[in-house]
């Protein structure tokens, strides 16, 4: 179980884009918003993906690096940037599912073809969204068990607005006795 405050565990994927996404050297100001994206067969992330993108500057602005990771291959994640246009998000691709449940990711099994007719893989992760801090403790998660009802990132920059005028520490880190 990941805790705030805490150590995240490290993720060392290879970028669309060229080059690698690896946590442990990441050096934005504030952190890394890393959003775990089912793959190319969820119309969900698609439209996720695209409203990601669009956002990036204002979390530049607030000292933050956006990386978008799934299971997919480089083909699946090469044609996911393609159809959603994305311009500015860095996105990984081969997320080892063991890794994804080392960030408390839920693996799910294929169904088929989706909505969009595109085949599931047989394995993959469902949807997660962390922000990890600089030195790479986790300051928020939200775990997801499907694919609908995800934090909207216009929400996610005003809590982090808040979060920087007050110093507003990460929460939920007691493990002690209840």
């Amino acid at each position: 179980m990941l805790l705030p405050r805490k150590k995240t565990p490290d993720i060392d994927v290879e970028l669309v884009q060229g080059g690698q996404f690896d946590l442990a050297s990441e050096s934005s100001k504030r952190g890394t918003l890393i959003c775990f994206y089912r793959g190319l067969h969820c119309p969900i992330c698609a439209n996720y993906l695209t409203e990601l993108d669009k956002k990036i500057p204002e979390f530049k602005e607030r000292g933050v690096d956006v990386v978008a990771i799934s299971s997919d291959t480089a083909e699946r994640a090469k044609t996911m940037v393609d159809n959603i246009g994305a311009t500015q998000l860095r996105v990984g691709f081969g997320l080892d599912l063991n890794k994804a449940r080392e960030w408390g990711l839920y693996i799910s099994t294929s169904r088929g073809k989706t909505s969009i007719g595109i085949e599931e893989p047989a394995l993959f992760s469902e949807p997660g969204l962390f922000l990890v801090g600089a030195d790479q403790s986790l300051y928020y998660a939200s775990v997801q068990t499907m694919p609908f009802v995800r934090p909207h990132f216009s929400e996610l920059l005003g809590a982090l607005d808040f979060a920087i005028k007050n110093d507003y520490p990460a929460r939920g880190e007691y493990i002690g006795a209840l």
